[in-house]
């Protein structure tokens, strides 16, 4: 056989080897993606009025927020949206805009872990159901969805992911927050109620960002 033949057949067997070799490697990269665990806070942007008047007041995009947990071999989302609930993951993305962003406690390697996981999630029991809080009160009776997420994570590890701050912190100068705020509260809003919104978890130095999709 000539040289120039040897060559070619070289060639062609080579360029074969690395056809089969090549998905196997793209499959190992693409496992190296960060996936999700259990007390992740996911952050979305809601349609509606509501959600366009939080991002002026706040200054953020994101405007709702849940906690993320595997059940079942699925995961879902606690979350307050109506009463208090659990979604499957697919259906809270897509109730959103589509895009999502994770974050994730910056202990969670040490200490987020086997019984403090189960004590997050039971924490999350007792408000399931609850009403919405149109009113963003700092009260348990009726609950919104970032003081949900605030206080799964102080009920069961006495972690404060943030500082509540009072109504009057908030950016309320737009005709559309005050358009909100008269509609909720008449004349008298209270301002120095303390809110926990979605953007003050989302800029919280406790929390680290792992994917936004």
């Amino acid at each position: 056989m000539r040289l120039a033949s040897i060559l070619t057949l070289n060639v062609v067997i080579a360029t074969a080897a690395l056809a089969v070799a090549w998905p196997r490697t793209a499959h190992k990269t693409a496992a190296k993606v960060p996936a999700l665990r259990d007390g992740d806070l996911l952050f979305q942007t809601m349609a509606g009025g509501q959600s366009d008047a939080i991002a002026q007041a706040t200054r953020c995009k994101w405007t709702h927020v849940g906690v993320a947990f595997q059940e079942g071999g699925s995961w879902v989302v606690y979350e307050a949206v109506g009463p208090v609930k659990k979604t499957d993951l697919s259906a809270w993305v897509a109730q959103g805009d589509g895009h999502y962003c994770v974050k994730r406690w910056t202990e969670s390697d040490t200490r987020l872990t086997g019984e403090a996981v189960a004590e997050l999630r039971k924490a999350c029991t007792p408000y399931l159901g609850r009403a919405y809080d149109w009113e963003f009160r700092w009260s348990d009776e009726k609950i919104y969805c970032s003081e949900l997420v605030w206080k799964i994570y102080a009920d069961a590890l006495g972690v404060r992911l943030c500082e509540p701050k009072p109504l009057k912190d908030y950016d309320l100068g737009s005709d559309l927050v005050r358009r909100t705020m008269q509609e909720r509260y008449g004349s008298a809003p209270p301002l120095d109620e303390l809110m926990v919104a979605p953007a003050t978890l989302f800029t919280c130095p406790l929390l680290t960002t792992v994917t936004e999709r």
